[in-house]
């Protein structure tokens, strides 16, 4: 019966690892035009609504941008540009982009 229990648990923790951060990289290299015009070039800057040096994102760990673009959602990060740009993303199109992103694009 323990061997059962402990199989049972191993089987629920796969299942909600799939279920949670189950971004597809192929899917967010198709989803992320509106990120590389800015992400995409080394060292670049934006001069709205102040100049700032846009990061690279490339090999960031995938959970950090979810994080990122949900606080943008909400407006807890107030960054203009990106908070319209986050309005418009489901939550599976965070995680293909975090994990197209993560893979070091």
């Amino acid at each position: 019966m323990k061997k059962y229990a402990i199989a049972s648990l191993v089987l629920l923790a796969a299942a909600s690892g799939a279920a949670f951060g189950a971004g597809n990289a192929a899917a967010g290299k198709e989803k992320n035009s509106m990120c590389a015009g800015c992400h995409g070039i080394p060292g670049y800057r934006t001069v709205y609504p102040e100049t700032y040096q846009v990061p690279k994102i490339g090999g960031q760990h995938a959970q950090y941008i979810v994080d990122a673009l949900k606080e943008y959602q909400t407006g807890d990060r107030k960054l203009p540009t990106m908070r319209a740009i986050a309005k418009g993303l489901s939550e599976q199109d965070m995680e293909d982009l975090a994990a197209y992103y993560a893979d070091g694009h």
